[in-house]
């Protein structure tokens, strides 16, 4: 039995969905057919790890353009959560944690959104906010093989300043007959903090591959599902005041501002279906029909506070301090929050494709590619609000305070002086005056229940939580059509012309909703029937607290909603259509000739873009009668862009290959900034409210820009490869992006005087005894533009060893890894998204007689990402840099003489042995911002080949 054949048995090479690869990249030697074909000495059949180096390296190898592959072993071992794990340990990409679980992928110092993802070379959507697709959508079940380009072919769907990402799936017709089952249990070592939340999860799948007439066509499906827990144990701060001390040895010090602390539990479900029917009757004709369903949920709880850490403006309550920031001090007081938010995210996504060729002779090639990708996503974010009473009444309770220590972890505490695990304490209730933006609900307005100050309680104190709710909607459409010309005894080999016709289109509907309980205006118990117990908030020496089903009560009829979208006008603001007709023709030749004593090949081409982009959105601002009034706008662009390649390759024999490769890339703008709204905002929180400074001060607008042209980049690439064995290589590579235009938000100063309304545009003190008016009328406006500049270059040095070829005694024993340099930034000294400096990785593994085991260690340095933040947009955040430490031990019981083991395999795997945190930092101070703690996790995972 050959290498390909056995690899079919392994965990992911049988999840079995296909779409046909167009003929243009079926000709690079990068491809399914080319993956399969692995060199391997006489009579040895090599499986595992080993086998998996082999196929990805000799993809490689001989490829014309620069890449870098995975192969199915690699792909569902080590760990097993998605394909995103997988390509996070490529050298020259580097990949992103979120919510505990790998899920972006940058790409030579670009994140994903700036990079192109194509399944099989179609252009693939997925379920995020913007054009990045979510890696960790994607079960490991349903790919066989992915590579990533850093240097463009012509003739890819797909392409990003960063490169282009291809996941590549099986073909029944190449592969025998196989029913694989494949079982895991999921544990994390941290226990959940939540009582209603497990710390335990699985993972299922089934898989089936079969040929029938007499092998014309070929049956392949795959079923999986997945339920996986994470646990974080989360703590932000707003931020650091410069301002909170006034006087004496610590004024001007960086003081924390509030915290957002709690403990949270989330569990992702993931159910998968895909199917591929391929028919080749005939050399002539061949026909491929594939469907591939994804059902998402991400639901977690999020319990904890939120609040103000006030302290003496003369320093009398700081305990401690350093040259630059306050690092203990006791609170003066403040009415905490406790939040309870739940998050139910859920999406699906579909796609169906058909693909046929027509070959009428040896030299001559037609294909024609349909398909259609659609998804939905609605992510809610919650929040109800609970503490010692509603803001305001006579009956709230006291002031807590805190005593809070800061270290590189963020900020623990102690010496609190109330507690919140008790029912008969914590009411159920908003206690502080966040409800200014319901002044124009008139039912609100009453006069039977007097607050503490000798005021009624209003609408100022009838916030008792909120939901922020994005609903995105997504379609894709495209057809290629295709012919290529084969020539013999010349230089160009392969002469292939096309055409992409696509039509893509994404919605957001940004909605929110203010919640009052039904027990405004008092304050009043959690309902018996939402009780869960208690909280665990030990770590942050917060105690634990109450816990309830906040999601059943939102749900009910608890809570009185009041929409934000007619309340606060950045909803609608942030509401849009985007629309995108896009043809790409290409022209693409592959070329090889003997050169000066070397192989010379590699292909040169050229694809247009002809783009037509139309964004539709609404203006929005508040009207006189306090209510928004959302004005429909439709914007858009025609636009162009000619995108010549070249990879030029000499193989010098003996294994030693030296690439160079010249291009002209582009990313189209991302979708959020194409939304042609615009909005005004007034904040009416005190502090934005009575501040004069228009950077901090109550007044901000934002507004999109349909008419922005794509990202683009000239890039030039030089690398030295030498392959010493099957699996054996290393190779050093340069390269350089000259960023001709980037796409970045600008801020300026505004003057909102024609939008105040008397009486509506002004702040409540928390027990509703004053009212302020703004200090200033001017404020902050942030669009889009284009245009700025910038370079990005880097080093990559990446080897893998097997160490038989030092000694035999070492048989079995490996080495697999690299090192990326990467420097760049904008022309304005802004950094590009994405970018860390260095990026290693290393995989120490061991394989003989059945047993397996291996180490991976993966490190990036700090780098600019982003984050929802508030009304449900997206934020820039500064994370710092991590390493991330996985192993797996497993053993294969084929040839152990067991008749019904023989199909058995198992494996121990541990994720994130050192149990590192995700860091957030401040630009300003350098202070931590934000620390999230997950935990390890383990996975025993059992695999059955049936045949």
């Amino acid at each position: 039995m050959n290498t390909r054949m056995k690899l079919v048995c392994s965990t992911a090479a049988v999840a079995l969905l296909s779409g046909a690869p167009v003929r243009a990249q079926s000709t690079d030697t990068a491809t399914p057919a080319a993956l399969a074909d692995t060199p391997a000495e006489p009579a040895i059949v090599v499986t595992g790890m080993r086998a998996s180096l082999e196929r990805a390296q000799a993809v490689k190898q001989k490829s014309t353009s620069v890449v870098e592959a995975l192969a199915a072993e690699d792909i569902g071992k080590l760990p097993q959560s998605s394909v995103a794990d997988s390509l996070g340990r490529l050298s020259g990409l580097a990949g992103e944690r979120r919510a505990g679980r790998m899920s972006g992928i940058s790409v030579r110092g670009f994140r994903e959104d700036f990079v192109g993802t194509t399944m099989n070379g179609r252009e693939l959507i997925g379920i995020g906010d913007n054009r990045g697709v979510e890696y960790d959508l994607y079960p490991s079940e349903i790919i066989d093989s992915a590579v990533v380009y850093k240097t463009p072919s012509a003739d890819l769907s797909a392409m990003g300043v960063g490169g282009t990402v291809d996941l590549r799936t099986i073909h029944p017709l190449e592969h025998k007959r196989t029913l694989v089952a494949n079982g895991t249990l999921e544990k994390n070592a941290m226990k959940s903090k939540n009582p209603d939340f497990k710390d335990s999860g699985y993972r299922l799948a089934l898989s089936f591959s079969d040929k029938f007439a007499d092998d014309t066509i070929g049956v392949a499906l795959t079923a999986a599902t997945t339920s996986s827990p994470t646990q974080d144990q989360y703590f932000s701060v707003w931020g650091y005041d410069k301002g909170a001390i006034t006087s004496g040895p610590d004024a001007g010090k960086y003081a924390p501002a509030g915290i957002d602390i709690s403990s949270r539990s989330r569990v992702l479900k993931r159910n998968t279906l895909a199917g591929v029917i391929e028919f080749k009757p005939s050399d002539v004709f061949h026909a491929t029909f594939d469907a591939l369903y994804i059902d998402f949920s991400d639901r977690g709880i999020s319990r904890g506070f939120i609040e103000a850490l006030p302290i003496a403006a003369d320093g009398s309550t700081v305990i401690s301090s350093n040259a630059t920031a306050i690092t203990s001090a006791r609170t003066t007081g403040f009415n905490s929050v406790l939040r309870t938010d739940p998050l139910d995210k859920r999406g699906k996504l579909k796609t169906f494709g058909g693909n046929l060729k027509y070959e009428p002779s040896q030299d001559f090639h037609v294909m024609l590619d349909v398909s259609h990708s659609e998804s939905t996503k609605r992510d809610t974010r919650a929040e109800s609000y609970s503490g010692l009473g509603r803001a305001g009444l006579t009956t709230q309770g006291p002031n807590n305070l805190r005593t809070y220590s800061y270290s590189g972890n963020g900020l623990t505490f102690s010496n609190n002086s109330q507690s919140f695990n008790d029912y008969d304490v914590v009411r159920l209730a908003g206690p502080q005056s966040w409800g200014g933006s319901l002044s124009p609900i008139s039912q609100l307005n009453q006069s039977a229940v007097i607050g503490a100050s000798g005021q009624p309680i209003g609408f100022a104190q009838a916030q008792d939580g909120f939901v922020n709710t994005g609903i995105f909607d997504e379609n894709l459409n495209a057809l290629r059509f295709e012919v290529q010309k084969d020539f013999e005894d010349s230089l160009v080999t392969h002469l292939n012309i096309g055409v992409r016709w696509s039509d893509h289109k994404k919605s957001k509907a940004n909605e929110g909703y203010f919640l009052t309980a039904q027990t405004y205006p008092l304050d009043g118990a959690i309902p018996e029937s939402a009780r869960r117990g208690t909280a665990d908030v030990n770590w942050a020496g917060l105690g634990n607290v109450v816990a309830y089903d906040a999601l059943a009560l939102i749900n009910s009829n608890f809570y009185t909603r009041y929409s934000a979208a007619e309340l606060e006008p950045d909803r609608m603001g942030d509401t849009y259509v985007i629309r995108e007709k896009v043809w790409q023709p290409f022209v693409k030749a592959d070329f090889e000739h003997q050169f000066a004593g070397a192989r010379m090949f590699g292909n040169v081409g050229v694809q247009g873009v002809i783009t037509r982009q139309r964004g539709s959105g609404y203006n929005s601002v508040v009207g006189a009668n306090q209510f928004v009034i959302a004005t429909p706008i439709t914007d858009g662009a025609n636009y162009s862009r000619v995108l010549p390649s070249l990879n030029l390759n000499f193989d010098f024999g003996g294994g030693q290959t030296l690439r160079f490769a010249a291009s002209k890339v582009i990313s189209r703008p991302r979708i959020d900034y194409l939304n042609p709204g615009s909005s005004v905002k007034f904040r009416n929180n005190v502090a934005n409210v009575t501040n004069p400074d228009p950077s901090l001060g109550p007044w901000v607008s934002t507004s999109g820009n349909a008419e922005l042209r794509p990202y683009e980049a000239n890039q030039l690439d030089l690398s030295y490869e030498y392959y010493f064995a099957a699996d054996g290589f290393v190779s050093l590579a340069g390269f350089y992006k000259d960023l001709v235009n980037w796409n970045v938000a600008t801020t300026t100063i505004r003057d909102f005087t024609q939008f105040y309304i008397p009486g509506y545009h002004q702040a409540v003190s928390s027990d509703g005894s004053t009212i302020y008016t703004p200090a200033t009328f001017k404020g902050l406006n942030t669009t889009y533009r284009g245009g700025l500049k910038g370079q990005v270059k880097g080093v990559e040095l990446q080897f893998s060893l097997p160490l038989r070829q030092l000694t035999p005694a070492l048989d079995g024993l490996g080495l697999v890894g690299g090192a990326a340099y990467t420097d760049g930034a904008l022309d304005d000294g802004s950094a590009v998204p994405g970018l860390s400096k260095y990026v290693y990785k290393l995989t120490g593994y061991f394989e003989k007689s059945g047993f397996s085991a291996r180490v991976s260690l993966n490190k990036r340095t700090g780098y600019l990402s982003e984050d929802r933040g508030g009304s449900n947009t997206i934020s820039p955040v500064n994370r710092a840099g991590e390493t991330l430490v996985d192993a797996q031990i497993g053993y294969d019981f084929k040839n152990t003489g067991i008749e019904y083991l023989k199909g058995l395999r198992i494996s121990l795997q541990g994720q994130n042995l050192t149990n590192q945190k995700d860091v957030y930092t401040d630009s300003a101070s350098g202070l931590v911002t934000r620390v999230e703690t997950f935990g390890r996790n383990v996975l025993l995972n059992l695999t059955y080949s049936f045949f």
